[in-house]
């Protein structure tokens, strides 16, 4: 059963920017929405993902970005279940 989830990821070292896409391709098939916002009062990006996947994929891509240094990453997950 899948669910919607946002996952939002600041960003405060630009060197670790291809380690974030790396994961989120790997995710890529989950991924419904993307934006990003460069250069938060000059300090850091900040990136929201909107997924539609399986709990524990959900978990997972949060999981790998919040161990990702200098990122900070929080997800939420919709209560609606969808087949």
């Amino acid at each position: 059963m899948n669910r919607v989830a946002l996952i939002g990821i600041m960003i405060e070292d630009n060197k670790v920017a291809e380690e974030i896409n790396a994961i989120l391709h790997e995710y890529s098939e989950y991924v419904i929405g993307r934006m990003g916002i460069p250069n938060v009062k000059g300090k850091m990006n900040v990136i929201s993902i909107v997924l539609d996947a399986p709990v524990d994929v959900i978990n997972a891509v949060s999981g790998k970005l919040g161990r990702v240094e200098g990122v900070t990453s929080k997800s939420i997950c919709s209560r609606l279940e969808e087949e």
